[in-house]
């Protein structure tokens, strides 16, 4: 006849060693758990405190050994420094990555960007610059005629003028910083496809100007003058072509005109003045 627990005596005997074992595990697991933060705060209190991983900061002309950049030839690095000006005498531990990344991002060379700890105490970026397709002339106040010049990647990013660097792109307007950078991208993208479908005759053109992604615009020089001729959105190989083959006469017909209007496959016109050529 087996024995059954009386409620009234408390635990029997099998009961009570399996509690003590319980107890006895229990008791491990938290001592384990606050052995382990115990080591984690001491070492996350050394890793941000011990001069060992503190980042040097920029010397006395300027630049810091503790920052390793790679990939920047246009990026101007002073403004990398900028962006870890805040990091320079602390420790490395503390640095937040992503957020500097996302700093760098900001910088117009940058199109992307990984920063990486080089432990004990040095920092790893490495840059991937965007690269330009083309002059841009940027308008300034109500004159569209006057401005400044930068440079424009494929994805309508604007970039300012690196110092000593040479560059042989074609020239565009018609773009504005004010611009979303969708718009921006389009409009690069059309005139792209213009120097595309133009081939060879693109050496020609001085500048293409997209400001009506409608009515492409270019200027030229023909017959020793300098003319702007309107291309419309499409063909537009067939009526530069068109436009070369009949200007000599064109030009003693109106030798005033400087402006012809191609949009019409069939004709040129000279604009403002109500004649027809070709």
């Amino acid at each position: 006849m087996s024995r059954k627990q009386d409620p009234e005596r408390g635990l029997g005997r099998h009961d009570w060693r399996a509690w003590m074992r319980y107890s006895s595990y229990s008791a491990a697991v938290l001592l384990l758990l606050a052995s382990a933060l115990f080591l984690y705060a001491r070492m996350d209190q050394l890793l941000a405190s011990d001069p060992e991983f503190t980042l040097a900061g920029p010397s006395a002309d300027g630049e810091s050994p503790a920052l390793r950049i790679a990939g920047a030839l246009y990026t101007p690095r002073a403004a990398i420094l900028k962006v870890f000006s805040a990091d320079f005498g602390r420790s490395v531990y503390l640095l937040p990555l992503e957020e500097r990344r996302r700093a760098l991002l900001e910088i117009d060379w940058v199109r992307d960007a990984a920063v990486s700890r080089l432990w004990p105490n040095r920092i790893e970026v490495r840059i991937a610059e965007r690269k330009p397709v083309a002059f841009l002339r940027l308008p300034s106040g109500s004159n569209p005629a006057s401005g400044s010049v930068a440079l424009v990647d494929a994805e309508g990013a604007i970039l300012s003028q690196p110092a000593r660097a040479e560059f042989t792109l074609p020239a565009i307007s018609g773009i504005r910083r004010q611009q979303s950078q969708p718009t921006r991208q389009q409009r690069v993208a059309l005139a792209l496809r213009l120097i595309s479908e133009l081939g060879s005759l693109a050496d020609q053109l001085s500048e293409i100007d997209v400001g009506d992604p409608g009515n492409v615009e270019v200027v030229l020089q023909a017959g020793g003058r300098v003319v702007s001729l309107q291309l419309g959105s499409h063909n537009f190989l067939s009526r530069l072509q068109n436009f070369l083959r009949y200007y000599e006469a064109m030009e003693q017909q109106r030798p005033e005109a400087a402006t012809f209007d191609l949009r019409l496959d069939d004709r040129i016109t000279a604009v403002g003045e109500g004649k027809q050529g070709g």
